[in-house]
């Protein structure tokens, strides 16, 4: 009984630190919008409008968040295993780069054929980047951090050389060419006339993601010696789990979910591969791993959250005159809080001593 009231407290902790990081991160920005003379009641109920006043502000939201599903789980992928991927946006982009390529260059295959090719390229892609940083960590003991950066740099200049040069498309744009209709995701906006929004099915194939991994971290073999890796390397060993393998293995699929979200903006969102399309998806996917405490349905949770923020931030700013950069705001002081956990723990323990004294 005593296990189980243990368990039961630590799952509790688990989903009232980030609440509570949600819940001081809007404070502090409400004390903001105050600052600059503005009403915060008025500014979040225009931002949670913007996000979700109509169905076609909900899509919206939803496509701004599917890619963050996907970095997100990425991240958190690693994470299990005790590694700190930060080369998700490389591998991203390196996904996006071997999706726009199968989906341009392969001619007069049938739909059923090309867009699942056109995926499998992608996380194939991304797998292999992703590959080379694990090899190091496991054979060579170089940290990942070091690597993965590295990795991001010179998918950077990779990117920008094919997308100028091989693969782009007449114009002045650096661009490829139109993702044929053969390789494209559907987007809602395709079947719905009412909407104008880019969601597609790549949200399903996020949330279908989330399950698999989920699926794979808590009830599969693989799995666990992933989290046994993760949380003590020494004692995974001295139990006969190969510590090596399952770095390299980490990497791969985190690399894999990466290539997801690279195929997901450029098959489904712009429908070709426009240079410089990610705003920092990779990155953005750190902080929403965090806040999701590396958990699936968490990363799901998380990346609607930061979804909001994102959408519904254009009509705050539209509506309320509060700059869009309070979004970017209120981001990282809501990471903040949720890094900083003892600060969310001291303020909330203080707030239940203060009604108990009174």
């Amino acid at each position: 009984m005593d296990i189980m009231k243990i368990i039961r407290a630590l799952r509790l902790k688990e989903l009232v630190l980030p609440l509570g990081a949600i819940f001081l991160g809007l404070l502090v920005g409400a004390i903001m919008i105050l600052w600059i003379g503005k009403n915060p009641l008025f500014a979040y109920a225009s931002l949670f409008y913007g996000a979700f006043g109509d169905l076609n502000s909900i899509a919206n939201t939803l496509a701004r968040a599917t890619p963050l599903i996907l970095t997100g789980l990425a991240v958190a992928f690693a994470f299990r295993c005790g590694l700190f991927n930060i080369g998700v946006e490389g591998q991203l982009l390196v996904g996006g780069l071997s999706a726009a390529y199968v989906g341009t260059v392969l001619n007069g295959l049938p739909l059923i054929v090309h867009l699942p090719l056109t995926i499998l390229s992608a996380m194939v892609a991304s797998a292999i980047w992703a590959a080379i940083p694990g090899i190091l960590k496991a054979k060579r003991g170089v940290h990942e951090v070091i690597n993965t950066i590295m990795m991001n740099f010179i998918a950077y200049a990779l990117v920008a050389f094919v997308i100028t040069g091989p693969l782009k498309a007449p114009g002045q744009i650096p661009k490829s060419a139109d993702i044929l209709e053969t390789a494209q995701l559907i987007r809602l906006s395709e079947f719905a006339q009412w909407s104008t929004s880019r969601l597609n099915t790549g949200i399903l194939i996020a949330l279908l993601a989330c399950i698999v991994i989920y699926y794979l971290l808590w009830k599969t073999t693989i799995g666990y010696e992933i989290r046994a890796v993760g949380l003590n390397p020494f004692a995974a060993e001295y139990g006969g789990i190969s510590v090596n393998r399952n770095i390299i293995l980490a990497m791969v699929i985190s690399g894999m979910i990466a290539g997801l979200a690279g195929a997901e903006r450029v098959i489904g969102f712009h429908g070709s591969f426009i240079l410089g399309f990610s705003p920092g998806y990779g990155f953005e996917g750190i902080a929403v791993a965090l806040l999701g405490k590396n958990h699936p349905v968490g990363v799901i949770l998380a990346a609607i959250l930061f979804g909001t923020l994102s959408s519904g931030g254009r009509w705050m700013a539209f509506n309320t005159g509060v700059p869009t950069e309070l979004v970017t705001v209120l981001q990282a002081v809501i990471i903040f809080f949720v890094a900083a956990e003892q600060i969310v723990a001291w303020f909330f323990r203080s707030k239940k001593k203060t009604r108990q004294v009174t």
